[in-house]
């Protein structure tokens, strides 16, 4: 996978409360990607981006939500988010401590 799309795959992490609850107890990390964007994609930018190893990938589409603006209806774009679970002994950290 060429250095391009690797930045076109990852947009970035998902930072929530689940997603640090599931980063603490079972070792995964949630991106939001793009959306065309395969597993087997996602697997590899991630292995090539940060060197650490995938063991598994689980992708879920989040529809945009409707929403009103005064008398204007509309609605925010669908995207979608991955589930990265490592490897023993891989880890992320993207808030980082400060000693």
């Amino acid at each position: 996978m060429n250095q391009e799309r690797v930045y076109q795959v990852l947009r970035g992490p998902h930072v929530s409360e689940k997603s640090t609850v599931i980063a603490d107890e079972a070792n995964q990390v949630v991106f939001k990607v793009a959306v065309d964007a395969t597993k087997r994609e996602i697997k590899a930018a991630v292995e090539q981006l940060f060197e650490v190893q995938v063991r598994d990938v689980r992708v879920a589409n989040v529809n945009g939500k409707r929403k009103n603006f005064g008398r204007i209806r509309g609605r925010r774009p669908d995207w979608k988010k991955a589930y990265v679970a490592l490897e023993a002994g891989n880890e992320l950290d993207f808030i980082g401590g400060v000693e």
